[in-house]
């Protein structure tokens, strides 16, 4: 997970971005049976905001705060802690929008 962290912070702020950044999420999902909830529940706070802005302009501070509220959000998640504290990071993950 850390690493899936560390590459989306090197990213660009765009929606190709948001994109791949779904498709590893997939692939981590695969690869680390383990991280599937992580991951489904990362996959479904991206796509409303890949939604929105498929097809459509997509302006620069939008974009730089989506992408800034999720690295945050990654680099703050320890997949290795105990299920208390991972419990509290899925709901933490549930209750965040990356469109307000």
């Amino acid at each position: 997970m850390n690493d899936l962290s560390t590459w989306f912070e090197q990213q660009h702020h765009g929606l190709h971005t948001f994109r791949s950044f779904q498709q590893k999420l997939s692939d981590l999902s695969r690869s680390a049976p383990e991280h599937q909830a992580l991951c489904q529940l990362l996959h479904h706070l991206v796509t409303p905001y890949i939604d929105a802005y498929d097809e459509a302009p997509l302006p620069a501070a939008e974009a730089e705060r989506a992408h800034r509220r999720l690295a945050e959000l990654l680099a703050t998640i320890d997949p290795a802690a105990p299920a208390e504290q991972r419990l509290a990071d899925f709901n933490r993950i549930a209750r965040c929008d990356l469109l307000n």
